[in-house]
């Protein structure tokens, strides 16, 4: 992975998370990326909450080969 490639990928994901226990809920609305003197986020949300909580999370590894099209 190259530095731009690095840059541009976010650190966190952003989620809303309805209900509580088994009957949760977590739809990903958005991304956060560092700010450069790393004090802050800027955040891209494709959608608003109305209700629920948002949640950000820093994203889990991608298993081997996932992501990828078969040629």
């Amino acid at each position: 992975m190259t530095q731009s490639q690095a840059k541009n990928r976010p650190s966190h994901e952003a989620f809303v998370v309805e209900g509580e226990g088994k009957a949760t809920t977590w739809t990903k609305i958005g991304a956060a990326w560092p700010h450069e003197d790393g004090t802050g986020l800027t955040v891209k949300l494709s959608a608003l909450p109305l209700t629920g909580r948002l949640v950000l999370r820093a994203p889990k590894p991608k298993a081997e080969g996932e992501g990828e099209t078969g040629a």
